[in-house]
């Protein structure tokens, strides 16, 4: 009878025990169940601004990559040496045709088979020095104004990748790549023979100031 009357006050114990270890149970699941599913936060906050909007017309037909070394020399003073900058320059110049000049009236159709297309002439989009593969080789007598001086320089060196563009002859060979290119393509979308010929406009003659 006594250990009858033992077990009897020890149920209440055990069930709030077991009960206990499955709300714990329970509980720690959940837990362990959200930090694994739980991916981290990201916040990202933005605003774009639009500020302009150009139309693109021009098409690229030809890329000249130049590497030179030039000698930038500057005159300071007829007491003092020269200032020298020597760079060894990469640069490139992009040869293309503006379409946007294109009007209706450059655009005549010949009969059923023949369409005839007057084309800008050929233009210089772009030239630039690659700064990233371009170095300063020497410095000599830059008197504490070497920044100055080797900004000039690669001023100078950009002119000169557009004069040697010109001298290479980059505006003919986008025009040969504007007949190579353009033509097969406008033929595919027209059905018809494309000729492709110079765009000519006549310029209204200056008038002389008045007296």
């Amino acid at each position: 009878m006594p250990l009858l009357r033992l077990l009897i006050k020890l149920i209440p114990w055990i069930i709030v025990l077991v009960a206990g270890i499955f709300l714990w149970r329970m509980v720690k699941e959940y837990f362990s169940e959200s930090e694994e599913k739980k991916e981290p936060e990201v916040v990202v906050n933005f605003n774009t601004v639009l500020t302009s909007v150009e139309d693109l017309g021009k098409m690229e037909l030809v890329r000249y990559n130049f590497k030179d070394v030039v000698e930038y020399e500057k005159n300071v003073s007829r007491w003092v040496p020269n200032s020298k900058v020597v760079l060894i320059v990469s640069g490139e110049a992009v040869g293309c045709v503006d379409f946007t000049k294109i009007t209706q009236a450059d655009i005549q159709f010949q009969g059923d088979t023949l369409v005839q297309i007057a084309i800008p002439e050929p233009e210089i989009c772009y030239y630039k020095v690659d700064h990233s593969k371009s170095k300063v080789f020497s410095k000599e007598n830059t008197y504490f104004q070497d920044a100055d001086l080797v900004q000039e320089s690669y001023k100078y060196a950009e002119q000169n990748v557009k004069k040697a563009a010109l001298n290479s002859g980059i505006l003919r060979q986008t025009k040969v790549n504007a007949e190579k290119i353009l033509k097969p393509i406008l033929e595919e979308v027209t059905g018809r023979q494309v000729v492709l010929v110079p765009q000519r406009r006549i310029q209204n003659p200056k008038l002389p100031p008045k007296r």
